[in-house]
């Protein structure tokens, strides 16, 4: 379906630039550029939105209505009907699918569209045609689909929200309060570069040590620090400067993940982790 946008072209002008992405890994898994300050996106509507932990935001459930009921159950038929031809992951990089950080350990891994994370982000909510795709890592054998993500434009309310999935049957959610530290931007979390311009760790005067922190570096970048990040320990604006970070009230927009082959059952159709 089709809604007018009220998404700044600033934003837009950021998604143009961004690969193939939406997301970090369960959140990280889970994750678009807009990082909203003011009275737009999460944080500017905290009243009507949950705080799950100082960098998750989420929407407040609704009571289910019968609607709810019927819409639920479009969406699942309908992900169900136009997704099973990506249960091969090659017919996904296909369609313009890109694996998002696929060197970093996850639980789910994103194979994400530029293409449409782009035309979420300006207001075009397709079923048939998700952000990414969500997948488990199947051994040396590849991968099995296991669910989509959708996305929709930070400054979305939850009425918003709601009108694209019901808040009776999902929690849509939002990164919030990251710190990123000096020589990695926004930019480089939605091209999922975890290195960016940051210099080798020195913060061990221990050889050994040093090397061991920089092996880490090598293989998680920022992630390796667990002061940054969509995990970090700093969560304020000032904790974030103090360390010459940069600090973002929200990284992407609201996102929702949905993974409709696990059941027929809402409560795990539209279930937070992956079945």
């Amino acid at each position: 379906m089709n809604r007018k946008f009220a998404v700044s072209i600033v934003v837009a002008a950021m998604f143009s630039l961004a690969m193939a992405t939406t997301s970090l890994a369960h959140d990280m898994d889970d994750m678009d550029s807009a990082s909203s300050g003011g009275s737009t996106g999460a944080m500017g509507s905290m009243g009507s939105h949950m705080k799950m932990g100082e960098h998750m935001t989420m929407t407040e459930s609704r009571p289910m209505t019968p609607a709810d009921q019927q819409r639920g159950e479009l969406v699942i038929k309908t992900a169900r009907d136009k997704l099973a031809k990506y249960q091969d992951s090659n017919a996904a990089i296909a369609d313009g699918y890109v694996p998002y950080m696929p060197t970093v350990p996850q639980d789910v891994y994103h194979f994400a569209s530029r293409e449409r994370t782009m035309s979420e982000y300006m207001g075009d909510f397709d079923l048939a045609h998700p952000g990414a795709l969500l997948y488990e890592r199947q051994g040396l054998s590849g991968y099995k689909l296991v669910g989509a993500m959708y996305s929709a434009p930070a400054s979305d309310t939850p009425d918003d929200l709601d009108k694209l999935i019901p808040l009776s049957l999902v929690n849509w959610h939002a990164h919030t309060n990251i710190c990123l530290p000096d020589g990695v931007t926004e930019q480089d979390v939605m091209n999922g570069d975890i290195h960016g311009k940051m210099r080798p760790s020195v913060s061990s005067f221990d050889p050994m040590q040093r090397n061991a922190n920089n092996g880490a570096r090598m293989r998680f970048g920022y992630m390796a620090d667990p002061r940054f990040g969509f995990a970090g320990t700093i969560n304020t604006e000032d904790e974030c400067t103090a360390v010459r970070g940069n600090f973002h009230p929200q990284i992407f927009g609201w996102m929702v993940h949905v993974y409709p082959f696990a059941s027929d059952d809402f409560k795990v159709a539209f279930s937070h982790d992956a079945p």
